[in-house]
């Protein structure tokens, strides 16, 4: 049973663990310096812009103490153990002016008037009335000059919070980017392993586009989870942790009120993702469809443009483009309702519990805070919805990165072939089938199939399209293996062998030879270091090549672009046949090596494969029966039966299947000269 999406993310993401924990350490250390800053400022509101309306004593010390008309006055709050405190006096404020009063002040608050040298305050129904001086601006100043090395103070320790702040974002956003890259390049490389894995007939159904949106796309749309998602999911979950911290410390009750939020902020994040999981699986689909028809069209395009295709390729494309840009408009949408939505709705919700709670309580008294604590908690409330902010936004992220991380473990979960480090001795090349049958689905395209192939010998396989020429390559290359009978090679099954071993000693010469972008040396050798340079080159010359690439001003160093499209048919030709050369195999399978070559590049083609074939047990999938006149023997198929086998004279003599193949060829009349001339000197039988 495959873990979850989320549980196979996390194991990926802890291959880079101890620099996201840096990460996540450096964003806990920037929450905490940023969220210092409402603290701070509530300490400067309380204890030193509006603390003049504490209680002042005369003093005899003038150490933190105020000179007013001749007399020392100092806070209550700042004399020390054992300081005498002489008469209490108050500095209020009513309106916009400050009020001297050289008398203790039982009852501060309420709501204050000056008139006529007597300040009134008045709360509930009690009136009380103080006789008071009013302060000029210097004598005001006078009382917050001790005042100020507290603010200083705090002011630096802001500016120094605020430092502690820049440098851990830069740390955090450093090394969570980097910590990402690093997992996504691991995951890459893992997709793309497991694709070479992945058995040869996955491919049938998978067009290539689809492939490649896999790994490029998908995997793209990994990172940003790991980068912009986990970047704002995290941060968000830490500051609203630091967030409801500091409003429990600031006021308890208000702090409990304002937990709402977080059973709202989980529903909408789970039904915004069922809707929008839908919309991005629908997404990530038609990209790697559009993808597909792109690979499709390029590969194609000669095909397309001789037919006229255009319109109707384009039309496929347009449909599909138009449908993917159907379900973009839809997440669109359902972003622009939600995000700025949910956090405009729960900013304005909290902000009115928050009033609500004030406006209540200060009718009766129960619930009077200081100024500086209602700052600093509107301050941390308000700071509350940037995370909020930040974590919906990537909300439309979160759902597409999951969705394609689906598709690429899907792709992971595809069971693939287990690789072996080792290899195994060249084995001899004896080749036998015995009561092969086989069927790609339901239907069998080979019927007991029964041969051997001796080391050393050319075995040729013709036959119709469909007769399963290419059915019994398969089956040999393990691509397959048959649902009845047994293949062997050497007298040990091929099952018994692991594919990579068996495969190390085998080597194909396709119809239309595959070269991969470098140059016609890298294309030999494959980039394996057991293939030395000279003997890349001794293999392009003993297979002839030198004699078509001679020509090319970088010789064998001439760069190839992708599929060599830049060489001819016969050039690529030599090319692969020089591949196989350089790599020894001991089983070499030719697909109709020759079938797009002219008949000038043949006689060099002819030479090459005499080379080739020299010391390993060659199969041959001919449909030029020319090609195949030296092959020690020649299996005629039908309908995934062997329905001939022998040398060519022998066939030639039954006159079956073989007989009426050569017939189409060559021509009824060269046939019968053919024939007499076989009848009379066997030996003397013209090649084909």
């Amino acid at each position: 049973m495959t873990q979850s999406t989320g549980k196979r993310l996390l194991h990926y993401a802890l291959t880079a663990k101890k620099t996201f924990l840096a990460a996540l350490l450096l964003l806990s250390i920037g929450v905490a310096a940023e969220l210092a800053g409402p603290f701070i400022a509530k300490n400067m509101i309380d204890n030193h812009m509006l603390a003049i309306e504490r209680p002042y004593h005369v003093t005899s010390s003038p150490e933190q103490a105020v000179l007013y008309n001749g007399t020392y006055y100092k806070r209550g709050d700042r004399f020390e153990a054992g300081e005498t405190k002489g008469q209490e006096v108050r500095v209020l404020q009513e309106g916009r002016s400050f009020y001297f009063i050289n008398e203790a002040v039982t009852q501060p608050d309420g709501e204050r008037n000056f008139s006529n040298g007597q300040l009134s305050i008045q709360r509930g129904g009690e009136t009380l009335v103080y006789p008071a001086v009013k302060l000029s601006a210097e004598e005001l100043f006078t009382f917050y000059k001790p005042e100020l090395p507290g603010i200083y103070e705090l002011v630096g320790l802001y500016a120094i919070f605020l430092v502690i702040s820049i440098l851990a974002e830069f740390g955090k956003t450093y090394w969570l980017q980097s910590s990402a890259n690093q997992v996504i390049r691991k995951l890459r490389t893992d997709v793309y392993a497991h694709i070479q894995r992945l058995p040869v007939h996955f491919f049938d159904n998978l067009p290539a586009g689809k492939v490649v949106s896999r790994v490029t796309n998908d995997t793209e749309a990994i990172k940003d989870l790991f980068i912009a998602v986990l970047s704002n999911f995290s941060t968000g979950i830490i500051n609203l942790i630091g967030v409801y911290i500091a409003l429990f410390l600031l006021n308890v009750r208000l702090g409990l009120i304002s937990l709402f939020i977080v059973p709202i902020l989980i529903l909408w994040i789970v039904l915004y993702r069922k809707i929008a999981t839908k919309y991005n699986t629908i997404i990530r689909s038609r990209l790697s469809e559009i993808n597909a028809i792109i690979n499709e069209s390029i590969q194609g395009m000669s095909i397309i443009r001789i037919f006229r295709r255009q319109k109707q390729s384009l039309a496929e494309f347009e449909q599909l483009n138009d449908d993917y840009l159907k379900y973009q408009n839809k997440m669109l949408n359902l972003n622009a309702f939600t995000s700025h939505n949910l956090v405009n709705s729960l900013r304005s919700l909290s902000f009115v519990m928050v009033l609500w709670y004030f406006g209540l309580g200060s009718l009766d008294g129960t619930t009077f805070v200081s100024l500086g604590v209602l700052y600093a908690f509107v301050d941390v409330l308000s700071r509350l919805f940037q995370p909020i902010t930040g974590m919906v936004n990537q909300l439309a992220n979160l759902d597409s990165s999951m969705v394609s991380a689906g598709r690429v473990f899907t792709l992971m979960d595809e069971p693939g072939e287990p690789v072996t480090d080792d290899s195994m001795p060249r084995y001899k090349g004896m080749v036998e089938f015995n009561d092969v049958s086989f069927a790609y689905k339901k239907d069998f395209v080979l019927n007991d199939i029964n041969f051997q192939a001796h080391s050393g010998e050319t075995v040729a396989l013709v036959g119709h399209t469909g007769s399963g020429k290419s059915s019994i390559i398969n089956l040999l290359f393990r691509f397959y293996d048959p649902q009845r009978g047994s293949i062997t090679i050497d007298g040990q099954k091929v099952t018994d062998i692991p594919k990579q071993w068996l495969r190390n000693h085998m080597g194909i010469v396709l119809q239309d030879p595959y070269l991969f972008t470098g140059t016609i040396l890298s294309n030999v050798t494959l980039g394996d270091e057991r293939i030395t340079r000279e003997r890349a080159e001794r293999a392009l010359r003993e297979v002839g090549a030198d004699k078509l690439l001679s020509h090319l001003p970088q010789g064998f160093d001439e760069p190839v672009v992708e599929k060599g499209s830049t060489l001819s048919a016969g050039q690529r030709q030599l090319i692969s046949f020089a591949r196989a050369l350089a790599f020894d195999p001991a089983i070499l399978i030719l697909d109709e090596a020759t079938a797009s070559i002219d008949t000038e590049t043949e006689s060099v083609i002819q030479e090459a494969l005499e080379v080739l074939k020299k010391g390993r047990t060659t199969f041959i999938i001919a449909h030029r029966l020319s090609t195949i006149r030296s092959a020690d023997q020649i299996l005629v198929l039908h309908r995934g039966e062997i329905v001939e086998r022998g040398s060519h004279q022998e066939l030639m003599t039954l006159g079956g299947r073989y007989f009426r193949m050569y017939q189409l060829q060559v021509g009824a009349s060269a046939e019968e000269g053919q024939n007499s001339s076989m009848l009379a000197s066997p030996a003397s039988a013209p090649s084909l």
